[in-house]
């Protein structure tokens, strides 16, 4: 799925794509690959594939690529 990263100002941050990674454990983890090759790991998907806190660290991901807060996620084509 591909989205656009916008700061709470509207200024484009990245574009790019949600992916699930799955780790020689098993674990599957949320993550975003942008257009221009930055990786952000974010937090592992439930077993029961509750996305909640994968997402919850997927952003504090995105605060500390960015320093930015109030971060919005648009689903581009």
């Amino acid at each position: 799925m591909r989205f656009s990263v916008s700061s709470g100002s509207g200024q484009v941050l990245a574009s790019g794509r949600l992916l699930i990674q799955t780790e020689e454990s098993g674990v599957q983890r949320l993550c975003f690959e942008s257009d221009r090759g930055t990786f952000i790991t974010g937090g592992e998907i439930a077993p029961d594939g509750d996305l909640t806190e994968a997402a919850t660290e997927l952003y504090r991901e995105f605060f500390r690529a960015w320093g930015v807060m109030g971060i919005t996620m648009t689903s581009i084509a």
